[in-house]
């Protein structure tokens, strides 16, 4: 195992401390139990939006704690849901008066210990549940479809509409409907090594992909022989067409994101294969986000997210946001 490391059980805590001291002007990092806050106090009469999970997915989801987006998250172990008392501590910590929501992605760990922090929080509170992958229904850890990269734009969304005063019923309304219009497929070329295990999670040929992978190793649709970029792009947009099944000329968000160690250059041609792609099947691109987003540790490989846009969607994306790893309109 080569990684930048000192001891196993002291790799989360030393990595939230450098992510605290780094961003110390956006946010600041709580120890025992472990949560991520926005540096300066929630205002009053705002939401707050809570979500969170294992680590290993940086920046998902501290990264997005700020001006537009989460008020806190919760980091688990890599890959292993926050407990309930974290959620219990930070709803505690955020609570402005108009209701906590939590931003849930769809895997048994995290759903039941945020339901657990939800019951132990006796102030109004409700939950969206993401489940946007298309690969597969259901999982290892899920039942029904994964919770993955759609769930960062669900936080913007929603983020922004907090921030303008929506009300919690509001706030979970809109986040439903991104849910609701977003679908993502993943693949991956190689497997990743978690610290506490030492091993890759999944063993995987130097000539294989693992297509419709989850951004824990879990098993996808099939594996196959790696192929060229406009062949992987077209299997994975297939997929998700088919599932959105968008009209013609229906405007719509393309999200290309990386899982932790493919480059910027290839997620780059990646965006450009999926809008040549979509550009014959008559899908607008109206608006792009490329980066890494929703990781898998060192994972090699590669999502891609369809978002279907109406006037409300497009206006909260285009809103000002500022987190450590998401800012325009500032």
């Amino acid at each position: 195992m080569k990684k930048f490391i000192n001891k196993t059980d002291d790799f989360l805590r030393e990595s939230l401390e450098g992510f605290g001291k780094a961003h110390s002007d956006i946010i600041k990092v709580n120890f025992d139990p472990n949560f991520v806050s926005r540096k300066n106090k929630t205002k009053e009469g705002k939401v707050s939006l809570i979500s969170g999970g294992g680590s290993g997915h940086e920046p998902m989801h501290g990264g997005f704690v700020g001006h537009g987006m989460l008020d806190v998250a919760c980091p688990g172990f890599v890959f292993s849901a926050p407990s309930p008392d974290q959620m219990l501590a930070a709803a505690e910590h955020v609570d402005s008066g108009a209701g906590i929501l939590f931003i849930v992605k769809n895997y048994s760990g995290d759903i039941m210990n945020f339901q657990m922090g939800a019951e132990m929080y006796s102030q109004k509170s409700d939950s969206i549940v993401t489940n946007d992958d298309v690969a597969v229904e259901d999982s290892t850890f899920t039942t029904g479809r994964r919770g993955v990269a759609a769930t960062v734009l669900v936080e913007k969304i929603v983020g922004s509409l907090a921030e303008d005063s929506g009300s919690l019923e509001d706030c979970k309304k809109i986040g439903e409907k991104v849910n609701k219009n977003a679908g993502t497929m993943g693949v991956a070329f190689t497997s990743c090594t978690t610290p506490e295990a030492g091993k890759p999670t999944f063993d995987i040929g130097p000539d294989e992909m693992e297509f419709g992978v989850g951004i824990h190793g879990e098993p996808g649709r099939k594996r196959e022989k790696i192929q060229s970029s406009k062949k992987i792009v077209g299997n994975i947009l297939d997929a998700i067409l088919d599932d959105l099944k968008p009209e013609n000329n229906e405007k719509m968000l393309l999200f290309v994101n990386g899982m932790g160690g493919t480059p910027l250059t290839e997620l780059y041609l990646v965006y450009d294969d999926a809008c040549k792609i979509l550009q014959s099947k008559g899908v607008e691109i109206t608006r792009s986000l490329v980066g890494n987003y929703c990781t898998s540790l060192e994972m090699q490989g590669a999502s891609i997210t369809l978002l279907k846009c109406d006037e409300e969607i497009l206006k909260n994306w285009d809103a000002p946001v500022h987190t450590a790893a998401m800012r325009w309109g500032m």
